[in-house]
Order: C-alpha cells, then structure tokens, then sequence
C-alpha cells in the first residue's frame, strides 16, 4: 500500500521493524538515508538500502556524510536482487524508478511503500564546492523527513 507521510497518512512517527531505502544506484541517495537514519533510530530498527542498478559508490557521499558527524557509507553499493531478506514493513524510495520498481516487487505483499522523491546531486556541476552544496542539501533534506516521518525530536 502506498502512502506519503507529508498528507496526513496513518502511521507517521510510528517506528517499523524494518526499513528500506531504494533509489536508482544505491551509490548516493539510499545510503545517505540509511546511514542517517541509523544515527536517529533506535538499534533495534533493522535498516538496509539498495538500488534498482548497480552503481559506483561516490566519495562525496562520504564527504558530506563525515561533515555532519556520520562517519561513512562505507559498503558497496548493493541492488534489490543483491539483498539477504527481501521483506521490510516499510520500503522508502527516492527516485522514480526506484518508485516503480519497489511497487512491482511488493505488488503481491503487504509493505508499505512511501515516495520520498529527492534530487539526484550527481547531476550538479560547477566548482566542488558548489557540488558539495548539492550533496549537502539532499543529506539535510533526507535527515529532516526522517525525524518527521520517524518522530525524532532535533535533540535525540
């Protein structure tokens, strides 16, 4: 079923088992997510990320990631077919692909599946800093709809 937690939907601030984040490479959007999301949630959450094509892992993920405090995405990028368990109660996507590749996985399960669309910052161009600044602000952008779809407080 499928559902966006900015309208209103039920079960906002309430915590899943487990969680996905899907985006097109797993190499930029799925892993800031995951690794931000372990640094807000509790433990006890199982979190994964994959992508629906095999993707290069990019350094100014890490970059963007060790500025805030969140060390590093430091696995391989992984596809949905790369994964051990393929059921979670919550499969978050951020790309349209991803989008349509989750729903034709779950099409036959009860998962919820939320659309969270992000920019793509590997799309950004000019001096490095000015690529940071796009990478920096899909981090912060990823770390505000998790503590508002999650329930966490600015201070937790």
């Amino acid at each position: 079923m499928a559902s966006d937690p900015e309208r209103g939907a039920p079960g906002q601030g309430s915590l899943p088992n487990s969680v996905l984040f899907v985006c097109g490479m797993n190499a930029i959007r799925s892993p800031m997510a995951e690794r931000i999301a372990r640094s807000l949630l509790p433990a006890n959450v199982y979190l994964a990320s994959a992508g629906v094509r095999a993707g290069e892992r990019d350094p100014f993920v890490d970059a963007v990631l060790a500025e805030a405090g969140l060390g590093t995405a430091a696995r391989a990028p992984r596809t949905l077919d790369d994964l051990e368990d393929d059921y979670f109660d919550l499969i978050i996507t951020l790309a349209p692909e991803a989008h349509h590749a989750a729903l034709e996985l779950t099409r036959t399960m009860s998962v919820d599946v939320e659309y969270w669309p992000m920019p793509d910052p590997s799309t950004a161009s000019g001096t490095r800093e000015q690529i940071l600044s796009a990478y920096r602000e899909v981090r912060d952008r990823l770390s505000e709809r998790i503590r508002r779809r999650f329930g966490v407080t600015a201070a937790s």
